[in-house]
């Protein structure tokens, strides 16, 4: 473990503990931040990660331990209280309320409005408007506009939870721009990543947790990535499992016949003209930054808006959706980009899994038959979901709340999955256990549609990529030709292997 610099930190966090019920989110969490310093939380998830943050931001109370802050002892007992004492959070999901529009929001929040649309300018959203409706923005929008609320408030320790995890690579950028600024005017910040090229970037030293409790202090160097995660996971899982799967499965389904055709879609302002075909046994990968048509692409796939233009063939018959159970019925089921969209908080991991039976006609009124509740249990067993708080979905880490939105379609059955980012704030470990997954059911028969916001997940997971750039398809290629540089070019528009160019960028 290496020491912790000579400063003296602004934030001291030590043998922190905190129960649910049963379950032990926190037993011994220790955090030490300085002014201007950048510190990294790392941990799977359940390790207790945003159990801490929340206890250090006054959203929860902890059982144990002490918190100081510039040397005094604080029990922070409310977000506003808080934000008196310099600590500022912007959670993993944001904290605004759907009904209401921007300027609303802000007003609730006793937010200054022209800070605000500072902050806004700097991170990227020009076009953000006080009268949106929060309810009607994409997740990225808000993640954004979260930030601003937070800087807005001049905070001593800015905490980032999974802060660039529903972003475009662009935003991306300007987010850890920002966070560095921070850090130089002499401010501090806790930030949760899962991405470690982020984490090399950016942050001074990393925390980690595992089961709880502070297992190391590291420095950030080159070649700390291995040892990170051997304090987070052990050396249990082996890189490289994930890729010799998928080739052996690509070679087994090469000859499989189009599931899905797609011709000429367009939706809405942003999806213009997208065409390809996904056969049964494939995943196929989607690569877009931000607006370019790809959340249209898949609500219309979903049967959650209607096309503009083009059409959808399932297994060569044109079909039409007006509904979200018109797709269901046609065999293509959805897990959304914001779990929370699909699931029920205050429900059991079984009940959520359970939904689609309860969900049919003729079982209204009926409690889940013998062999629907076997299916229910196969698929916690398959996924290895925690059920440790049955009483409440809520009471479980993000990882486990997504993996259940995927077994609730195990469960059903799979014929066509549309996975959109499935491992947004999603640890390593439960990554690892994603992955195969999905090689698995595509070793099946499923077809599998699969938007991801890191590109390095498109060589790990599927066996082709579409890029859409401007609401079209601006190319497709085989996984194993799509490194994460010709990605990242394709989904700016630009051809050809040479370094970003103007006169390289192709008109669409």
């Amino acid at each position: 473990m290496t020491e912790i610099g000579a400063a003296s930190p602004i934030l001291d966090a030590s043998g922190v503990s905190k129960r649910f019920g049963a379950v032990v989110a926190l037993n011994d969490a220790s955090l030490q931040v300085a002014s201007g310093e950048i510190v990294a939380l790392m941990g799977a998830n359940g390790a207790g990660k945003s159990t801490f943050v929340k206890i250090l931001t006054g959203a929860l109370r902890p059982d144990g331990g002490h918190v100081r802050i510039r040397g005094r002892d604080r029990i922070v007992a409310s977000p506003a209280e808080a934000r008196q004492s310099g600590l500022v959070p912007v959670y993993q999901e944001p904290s605004l309320i759907p009904d209401l529009d921007v300027a609303d929001n802000l007003r609730l929040g006793r937010t200054p409005v022209e800070p605000v649309l500072h902050w806004i300018q700097e991170l990227g959203l020009g076009g953000l408007r006080l009268d949106d409706m929060i309810g009607q923005l994409p997740l990225a929008t808000l993640r954004i506009l979260d930030l601003a609320r937070a800087l807005a408030s001049k905070p001593d320790v800015l905490l980032l939870d999974e802060m660039t995890a529903a972003l475009p690579t662009d935003l991306v950028e300007r987010v850890l721009k920002v966070v560095r600024r921070q850090a130089e005017e002499g401010r501090s910040v806790i930030y949760i990543s899962h991405r470690f090229a982020e984490i090399a970037e950016l942050c001074d030293r990393a925390t980690v947790l595992r089961d709880g409790a502070t297992v190391g202090n590291v420095q950030i160097e080159p070649g700390v990535e291995e040892r990170i995660v051997e304090l987070m996971l052990g050396a249990s899982m082996k890189p490289g499992e994930t890729a010799k799967k998928k080739q052996a499965v690509r070679q087994d389904g090469a000859t499989a016949p189009p599931r899905l055709r797609v011709k000429g879609l367009g939706a809405g302002a942003k999806l213009s003209d997208v065409s390809f075909e996904m056969g049964r046994g494939e995943v196929l990968g989607v690569v877009a930054l931000e607006g370019q048509g790809q959340d249209e692409l898949f609500e219309v796939l979903a049967g959650f808006q209607r096309p503009d233009a083009g059409t959808i063939e399932i297994d060569g018959q044109a079909v039409s959706f007006s509904h979200p159970a018109d797709a269901i019925r046609a065999g293509h089921t959805l897990v959304p980009g914001n779990r929370a969209d699909a699931l029920l908080m205050q429900q059991s991991v079984r009940d959520n899994i359970a939904l689609p039976f309860s969900a049919r006609p003729k079982n209204w009124g009926r409690i889940a038959m013998r062999g629907e509740g076997e299916r229910v249990a196969n698929a916690i067993e398959r996924l290895q979901i925690d059920t440790r708080a049955q009483g409440e979905l809520r009471r479980l880490s993000g990882g486990n709340q997504q993996k259940v939105t995927i077994g609730r379609w195990i469960a059903t059955g799979v014929e066509t999955l549309l996975l959109f980012d499935p491992t947004r704030g999603i640890d390593v470990r439960t990554k690892r256990q994603i992955y195969p997954l999905v090689r698995d059911l595509a070793g099946q028969g499923a077809s599998i549609l699969f938007y991801t916001s890191e590109l390095e997940e498109i060589q790990l997971a599927c066996d082709r990529v579409v890029v859409i750039f401007g609401g079209k398809v601006f190319d497709i290629m085989d996984a194993a030709e799509a490194d994460e540089q010709t990605l990242m070019r394709a989904a700016y528009g630009l051809t050809g292997k040479a370094l970003p160019g103007a006169a390289e960028v192709r008109q669409g």
